[in-house]
């Protein structure tokens, strides 16, 4: 008797050659190629760098200036000149000395770039993490996909060879048989489908971990997805563990380092001046000034600058806030949604692979056996190949969907 699970388990053991010698790579290995070796988050890396790199100079004091010249010397042809009005030949040289609290407060500043980046890799791999789930359970699903295609294609084979026995015995019509031979064909179309689907998500992956677009790789097809709703989720949760909120959080505190540097620059700057003269004559002598100055940036007409500054910013910072709240709430409400449908869809899947599907698989036998038994005619067959050919189809489509949403659940939360 013609046993599908029989047909199911030759696919499956023909097909097991195609893969040996292949790499087989599961999920977290997948991702952590990703994480090593994708361009986009080592450019982070570099900018990282670049402003650490910045923090190191912040405290640096400026090149001091110098000078040399003459000094109070009479412009020549003017007649007569006593001795001593001849003027000097000066060298000077001055310092800027930046205000050690400005240069705390810029170094604090310059460390939230840096932290910036560092988060913003962190958003960036949840993306390509969120990217690279949709692919790999994309490809789980094809899998599924083609074994129950090819299994369909066999089936059709098996009974258009029985109509071409049966026909020249009277027992099935010429129109039966090419009935069956255009849905084996059918079949091979689909087929060859899903295997395009396939290259062409490995090629994105392959595209995601830095490799050759051709790298030759198999997934781990046990892969088992499991959904399960996170048992301490609010808005607590959410604002320690989202890459985006914590972005958010350090740009408010980047911004309360930003008030606190222009704050600073109220304070003085610090310049010390040293100048040295050689008289012309020989009867002066030689003569040094030393001089201390500061800034004074606490006049009225330079401090309304700072101040209105450091309003502005302290207006966008609640802004900032208020704008975090909005979006923890929002999304808080996004992921509850997302659990009640995951775990709808649950059901439904679980109706297709304990009722749906294996009623249909019955009636396909029933009908198989009894065409083998010369009861009914092979429309019927096909009939119930159909139908659970369409089951099939509708219940991977659906369990694609699932995945999709498990995947948008898990970025959501950033688990």
């Amino acid at each position: 008797m013609f046993s599908i699970k029989k047909i199911f388990l030759l696919f499956v053991f023909l097909s097991s050659f195609t893969v040996y010698g292949q790499e087989i790579m599961n999920l977290e290995q997948i991702l952590a190629e990703i994480n090593a070796n994708n361009p986009s988050l080592k450019s982070y890396s570099s900018r990282i760098q670049s402003k650490d790199s910045k923090v190191e100079g912040a405290g640096s004091w400026m090149a001091p200036m110098v000078g040399a010249g003459t000094f109070m010397s009479p412009y020549p042809a003017q007649g007569m000149i006593a001795d001593g009005d001849r003027g000097a030949f000066m060298i000077s040289a001055e310092q800027d000395i930046p205000n050690p609290a400005k240069v705390r407060a810029k170094k604090e500043y310059l460390k939230t770039q840096s932290q910036t980046y560092e988060l913003g890799r962190a958003e960036r791999f949840n993306q390509l993490r969120a990217a690279a789930k949709y692919l790999y359970f994309g490809l789980l699903v094809a899998q599924k996909r083609i074994v129950f295609q090819k299994e369909n294609q066999q089936i059709m084979h098996t009974m258009k060879k029985l109509a071409e026995i049966r026909y020249p015995f009277n027992q099935g019509g010429l129109n039966q048989v090419f009935k069956a031979e255009g849905r084996a064909y059918e079949s091979e179309n689909m087929i060859l489908m899903t295997e395009a689907d396939i290259r062409s998500k490995k090629i994105a992956l392959n595209a995601l971990m830095n490799r050759a677009a051709t790298a030759e790789f198999e997934i781990e097809t046990e892969y088992k997805v499991k959904f399960s709703p996170k048992a301490d989720l609010d808005t607590a949760y959410l604002a320690g563990a989202r890459s985006d909120i914590l972005h958010m959080e350090h740009d408010i505190h980047a911004m309360e380092r930003n008030i606190d540097l222009m704050r600073q620059e109220s304070k003085p700057d610090f310049k010390i001046r040293f100048d040295h003269m050689s008289n012309y004559s020989a009867m002066m002598p030689r003569q040094f000034t030393v001089m201390g100055m500061l800034s004074i940036p606490i006049a009225p007409w330079s401090s309304k600058m700072y101040k209105s500054e450091i309003k502005s910013m302290n207006f966008e910072k609640e802004a900032m806030r208020q704008e975090k709240a909005a979006m923890l709430t929002e999304v808080l409400g996004m992921s509850k949604s997302m659990e009640n449908d995951l775990l709808n869809m649950q059901e439904q899947l679980t109706n297709y692979e304990t009722k749906i599907l294996p009623s249909l698989e019955k009636y396909l036998k029933v009908s198989m056996l009894s065409y083998q038994e010369n009861k009914t005619d092979l429309n019927t067959v096909i009939d119930g190949w159909e139908s659970i050919n369409m089951s099939q189809m509708n219940y991977l489509d659906q369990l694609q969907k699932y995945y999709q949403m498990i995947v948008e659940y898990e970025k959501t939360i950033e688990r």
